[in-house]
């Protein structure tokens, strides 16, 4: 490897790891802020906030989106994408962790790759290996540990609606992965668009329910900020400069892991929850799960 590249790959390895920090910060500041603000208003917040910054981003960057140039298919994807991210995703992830632990909503979350894997039958027509089936199972019975606490006799889920609603939000990010793989269009001019098209349904959200929109107080205002810039926005563009480094997505790819491991070491220290051996064992399982998927597909790809 020439020294160029060896400099670019480094890059890559700090960028992906910073990415990597901000995303394990998330299931903290859900928590911390919802403590200050109701979680459709933390959505709206955020998503603006999200928007505006990469409208700033992508408007002085070299590829910026020419409005003018918008024709009726780019909007028509990104109302749909919008629809399921940041709108549906968020809000059924937020009002999930208003109800649960942020180590329980947040490991639960994790499971989206596993999502993915059973979506891809119907949208993208794909068949299910057995493999990919025992990888499922795997990941599922992670759920349940985590679920439950651990207390598998019993089996009384810890709070059936929140659960449901963590799991629930993975499948939409799942949907939104696989409409986001179709299109290829250029990255931060896209999701600044779905950012858009996500403020407005949850306006329009805000105001059918007849709670309308608060300016919020300080804390919550900084929390949603925080949340807009390095969750829905920074982040990602972070995120995509690194994969560009690289020369192997893999390389960097797989780094994604050790966020859900960072996250519980953040709640421990901000919220104050106390990670539980079963949220650590669960989480271990769903993240075996995934990678014995990924495996499964890289040994039938050779």
């Amino acid at each position: 490897m020439t020294n160029n590249k060896l400099t670019n790959q480094k890059k890559a390895y700090l960028l992906a790891l910073l990415a990597v920090v901000f995303w394990s910060t998330m299931s903290s500041a859900f928590k911390l802020t919802l403590t200050y603000i109701p979680f459709d208003q933390m959505l709206f917040w955020s998503a603006l906030s999200g928007c505006i910054t990469l409208l700033a981003i992508n408007q002085i960057s070299s590829q910026r989106l020419r409005f003018k140039d918008l024709n009726r298919q780019a909007l028509l994807s990104s109302a749909i994408m919008g629809l399921f991210n940041p709108f549906l995703y968020y809000l059924v992830l937020f009002k999930a962790y208003d109800l649960l632990e942020a180590q329980v909503a947040g490991t639960l979350n994790y499971t989206w790759p596993i999502a993915l894997v059973l979506l891809s039958i119907p949208f993208l027509k794909q068949k299910i290996k057995p493999l990919s089936i025992v990888a499922v199972f795997i990941s599922f019975f992670g759920i349940v540990v985590i679920s439950t606490n651990g207390n598998l006799r019993i089996f009384e889920l810890a709070n059936p609606l929140g659960v449901s609603l963590a799991v629930g939000s993975a499948f939409f990010w799942a949907v939104y992965w696989i409409l986001n793989m179709k299109d290829k269009r250029e990255e931060t001019g896209k999701i600044m668009l779905n950012l858009f098209f996500g403020s407005v349904y949850i306006l329009a959200y805000l105001l059918a329910t007849g709670e309308g929109i608060h300016l919020p107080i300080r804390e919550a205002l900084a929390g949603s900020l925080y949340i807009g810039l390095f969750e829905m926005s920074i982040t990602f563009i972070i995120w995509l400069k690194a994969l560009n480094y690289s020369a192997n997505t893999a390389k960097v790819g797989n780094l994604i892991y050790l966020s859900p491991f960072f996250a519980l070491f953040w709640i421990n220290l901000t919220v104050g929850e106390t990670i539980r051996t079963s949220t650590i064992a669960g989480l271990m399982l769903i993240i075996f799960g995934i990678v014995f998927q990924q495996f499964s597909d890289m040994k039938k790809n050779k």
